[in-house]
């Protein structure tokens, strides 16, 4: 166990203000089926915080790329560049519009689409890149969006991870046509379940509305615009709860300072580690001077997956909870059966094997992130010993 004697989970939902309050209230305002008082105040925050000129609530980031995969109108045969180390909905939301996921390696430092692999894996075929920004740190957008604009690709972030990350003073999901974010409970802002998608292209605006209402002109009918709702295209239940979208708006209310809290913890992390790193034992993010765009996620890169299962094993003795990430999707059955991938993807594999998840989240302590460092010390003198 800890010097504390206490258990340190990986993650641990978290209330920060008026979640509960909200909730009554919505209970009180009568309607909580979706899109009310809460799901118009979530939209509005996203928008003028974000700098996106349309945002809609979903019941989850699944259901915000699906919603991308059909505003993008992807069909069958239509191909689709991704990284294959992301979590399967990215995947997903294009296989189950017939579309052929192609996945391309990811840099060794942000572990993010490698922008120099893309071309070589565009074809005739292509018809979008899904920009993943993994740990909330940024892809190049700048060389993602030229080689758009060069091949006419549309460009969807799925910024599950970046709620208020930025680069060069621009929210993450913003710079796509298409942006989607999560606010699942492993979050930095959370509701349990929950996503938005941000429509960044003015002319996708309407249909995306469409979609969001099961395929309906209900929002139109909702502003006078026609004197009765219909079915007019595709789409589906996207909509949250009131109760969900209550819970999230006050957890919003306080997004810069969970981010705060939650970069005081990266950086404490970062700096109490690096001389495990000057010593050759392992690798730290990608971060300039240890700050992060975010601090969704801190992690270590070990030297082999044998290593990264004996700290997991000790930490978890110690009753600190650390876990791995993602198993590349082209390796996995669904990949091999409805993607294909450029390359033989050497930094996924390598990645996928050795890269451990710390503790990180909003009810942490200064001091437990030294607990968990201190443990990792006595894991490292250890096997040095041995």
């Amino acid at each position: 166990m800890n010097v504390n004697n206490q258990i340190i989970p990986f993650n641990k939902p978290f209330v920060v203000g008026k979640e509960l309050f909200y909730i009554a209230q919505a209970v009180m305002n009568g309607g909580i089926a979706g899109d009310g008082q809460f799901t118009r105040l979530c939209q509005e925050w996203l928008e003028v915080n974000l700098g996106c000129p349309r945002a809609l609530l979903t019941h989850s980031c699944t259901a915000a790329l699906e919603m991308a995969a059909i505003l993008a109108d992807i069909g069958p045969g239509d191909e689709v560049i991704m990284p294959s180390f992301t979590f399967v909905s990215t995947a997903n939301a294009f296989v189950l519009r017939g579309a052929v996921p192609v996945f391309v390696d990811v840099r060794e430092d942000t572990l993010n689409l490698d922008e120099r692999l893309i071309e070589a894996a565009i074809t005739e075929k292509t018809k979008a890149i899904v920009a993943v920004h993994y740990a909330g740190q940024p892809c190049d957008m700048a060389a993602l969006l030229h080689l758009c604009d060069k091949h006419g690709l549309i460009l969807i972030e799925d910024a599950a991870q970046a709620i208020l990350a930025r680069e060069k003073d621009r929210a993450l999901g913003t710079f796509g046509h298409l942006g989607c974010l999560s606010f699942h409970e492993t979050k930095n802002v959370i509701s349990g379940e929950g996503g938005a998608l941000l429509i960044n292209d003015p002319k996708l605006i309407e249909r995306a509305e469409i979609i969001w209402q099961k395929g309906t002109n209900r929002k139109a009918f909702s502003r006078g615009e026609v004197s009765k709702y219909t079915w007019v295209d595709v789409g589906s239940s996207f909509l949250p709860s009131e109760l969900t979208a209550a819970f999230l708006y006050a957890q919003l209310e306080q997004g810069e300072s969970i981010n705060v809290h939650r970069r005081a913890l990266y950086e404490s992390y970062y700096h109490q580690l690096e001389p495990l790193e000057a010593d050759g034992c392992l690798t730290l993010p990608c971060a300039p001077g240890g700050k992060p765009a975010n601090a969704h996620i801190f992690y270590i890169l070990m030297r082999s997956n044998e290593a990264r299962g004996e700290l997991i094993a000790f930490l978890r003795e110690r009753g600190i909870y650390a876990v791995f990430h993602y198993v590349p999707l082209h390796d996995s059955p669904a990949g091999l059966r409805y993607a294909r991938s450029v390359g033989q993807l050497p930094v996924t594999q390598e990645v996928s094997a050795s890269l451990l998840r710390l503790p990180l989240y909003s009810d942490m302590t200064i001091e437990q992130v030294t607990e968990v460092c201190e443990a990792i010390f006595q894991f490292f003198a250890g096997t040095q010993k041995a």
